[in-house]
């Protein structure tokens, strides 16, 4: 119940949209009260110069009304402002996750799902007789992609479903499997050109095909050239199966650290046989997991091959593995060459079983063997180097974009170079005034808090995301770096003031044009004429609401550059870049130096500023 105050303040509130609503020269367009005002008031105050009309920064401002703003900041201060999520998301213009209750679906012929979103399918295709369902062109190019398929096509016979060109090119991704195909017979599914292109898959399938017979899987093009994110998990998939065969080609390539876990997969299966080609080949950094996989089990055949060749790095842990198993064939061949070391660790592998063949031929480097079966094993070739240096540089630099790091000597006019996809990729977001930002938790230690209020579940996608950011906004500052992360407008020129002072200019890429093209740099032009300055970055975090990593590191300069067609010489960007002039304290795995060469400290890098990213720098003048 609101008080007396309350209501006379917002009705005041109301008035003023009312009184205001004809000054249309000024940047307080309709109401002095409202965030985006909030935020020119404070500009102009702590920066002493007023902001242009047409800033960049302001289209990040929240979009609440007075009204909403106060009423949401109330609710903020009461820590009750998740009792009304789904209105504050959409006024506020937040990431959330659609609301996931079961949709109870019942279709007796066959049906081809295309253009299909944000659905779940409870108790679908049970004991179906023959048929098939085909998901096509499902959930594509969308921002959150949250869908459930529990109880799936269970106790069916000879069912057949079909997963092509599902949800590729859609940012964050939460798909569920729970119960699917359990005791199934005969039949088959199929998931190709899944997820490709997709930031951060999160993709579960728990319990499987349980207890199914010869319901096999198929895994083409899965996840390929996706970003972050858990990847996959398979918990519990095949268990007491009979006969499944699964085949896993082209799965993970291309990707950028993304992991997947198989627990318990194929446990008390019989004659499984599941290949695992072209599994991860080209990605960086990605893990995988494979615990509990195949324990005792009957006559199955695993077999790796062409197995996260030529990545970069990558880490894969085979624990307890076909333990007390009957029969197993596992064949690792050309098992992990990549041109980066990873590490690979086998702890309890095939431990108890029995009458087992395990072989590893043409094996990659940096992998360790404990508490390890010593019987019915066989090693060739093991340990043997894939590439010499020349080769392992070509190797990489399909995993660097073109264009993404650079040589400050590049920023010459005239200079034809690449340019890497500077699109910003995040979910659309704006800012949330400080009045409520300051109001909510920003800590991992409360993010049971912070789960309540943006309903996100245990283990679920959302839970994920806020972790992962709010664990690298509290990592500790690398050397001679200054980080601060920020949820408003104010508190990002607070940072950046602190550190340049009052005379500062935000900039950014104008657009996004020749993204992805070779392009032609026309006038360069230094920022501080061209000496080497401070800067404040600041880059997207995914979060509920827009949050930034604000840091400023040591030596760097920032140069502004027309961009042209290399063709017509046309002006059709103006970019901002910056040179990291040292690198010493970077990561000998960086990507600059896999693109460039060298190694920490030995050159200077460059790159752009993405679309949505900026630099603040000192001003050229008032």
């Amino acid at each position: 119940m609101l008080n007396l105050w309350t209501f006379l303040f917002l009705s005041f509130l109301s008035l003023c949209s009312v009184v205001f609503a004809g000054v249309s020269d000024s940047l307080v367009s309709e109401n002095p009260f409202t965030p985006k005002a909030s935020v020119v008031r404070y500009w102009n105050k702590e920066i002493r110069r007023e902001i242009p009309k047409t800033h960049f920064l302001l289209n990040k401002v929240s979009p609440l009304t007075a009204v909403d703003s106060a009423s949401f900041s109330r609710l903020a201060a009461q820590n009750d402002i998740g009792s009304r999520l789904p209105s504050f998301c959409s006024a506020a213009k937040l990431f959330c996750f659609p609301d996931t209750s079961p949709i109870l679906e019942k279709h007796s012929k066959d049906v081809k799902f295309a253009d299909y979103a944000f659905k779940n399918f409870t108790n679908y295709g049970t004991d179906r007789l023959s048929g098939v369902d085909s998901f096509k062109n499902y959930s594509e190019n969308k921002n959150v992609v949250v869908d459930s398929f529990r109880r799936y096509s269970r106790d069916s016979v000879g069912h057949k479903e079909q997963f092509s060109n599902y949800a590729s090119e859609s940012n964050v991704v939460d798909q569920s499997f729970n119960t699917y195909a359990a005791e199934a017979t005969g039949g088959s599914g199929g998931f190709k050109n899944y997820n490709n292109e997709v930031n951060n898959p999160n993709l579960r399938f728990t319990s499987y095909a349980d207890d199914s017979n010869t319901h096999g899987e198929t895994f083409t093009k899965y996840t390929e050239d996706a970003n972050a994110g858990n990847g996959q998990s398979f918990t519990s998939y095949g268990k007491n199966g009979n006969d499944i065969p699964n085949d896993f080609s082209s799965y993970g390539e291309g990707a950028n650290v993304v992991g997947s876990g198989f627990s318990g997969y194929g446990e008390s299966a019989n004659a499984a046989n599941d290949s695992f080609t072209s599994y991860g080949s080209e990605s960086n950094g990605q893990q995988n997991t494979f615990k509990s996989y195949g324990d005792d089990g009957n006559a199955a055949v695993d077999s790796f091959s062409s197995y996260r060749d030529e990545a970069n790095v990558g880490d894969d842990s085979f624990r307890s593995y076909a333990k007390n198993s009957n029969g197993d064939k596992v064949d690792f061949t050309n098992y992990g060459q990549t041109f980066n070391e990873g590490t690979d660790k086998f702890t309890g592998y095939g431990k108890g079983a029995d009458d087992q063949s395990i072989g590893f031929k043409i094996y990659g480097r940096n992998n360790t063997f404990k508490d390890y079966a010593k019987k019915g094993i066989t090693f060739s070739r093991y340990n043997e180097s894939s590439s010499e240096t020349a080769q392992v540089r070509s190797v990489v630099n399909k995993w660097v974009e073109p264009g993404k790091f650079f040589r400050e000597r590049m920023l010459r006019q005239g200079t034809v170079m690449p340019m890497p996809d500077i699109k910003d990729k995040m979910p659309e977001r704006s800012f949330l005034p400080r009045s409520i930002v300051s109001k909510l938790p920003f800590s991992s230690s409360k993010i049971d808090e912070l789960k309540r209020i943006f309903w996100a579940g245990d283990n679920s996608t959302l839970e994920t995301v806020m972790l992962d950011a709010l664990k690298e906004c509290e990592r500790a500052p690398s050397p001679g770096e200054i980080k601060r992360c920020v949820g408003s407008v104010e508190d990002m020129i607070d940072f950046a003031t602190s550190v340049l002072g009052r005379n500062v200019e935000a900039r950014t890429t104008e657009n996004v044009k020749g993204s992805k093209l070779n392009i032609k740099i026309g006038t360069v032009r230094g920022i501080n004429g061209g000496k080497v300055t401070k800067s404040v970055s600041c880059h997207q975090s995914l979060y509920p609401y827009l949050l930034y990593y604000c840091h400023s590191v040591p030596k760097v300069r920032v140069y502004e550059a027309d961009i042209l067609d290399p063709n017509s010489r046309e002006k059709i960007n103006h970019g901002v870049a910056i040179c990291h002039l040292d690198t010493s304290s970077w990561s000998r795995n960086h990507g600059a130096f896999s693109a460039l060469g060298s190694g920490p400290g030995q050159i200077e890098v460059c790159h752009w500023i993405f679309e949505n990213d900026m630099t603040w720098t000192i001003a050229d003048s008032y």
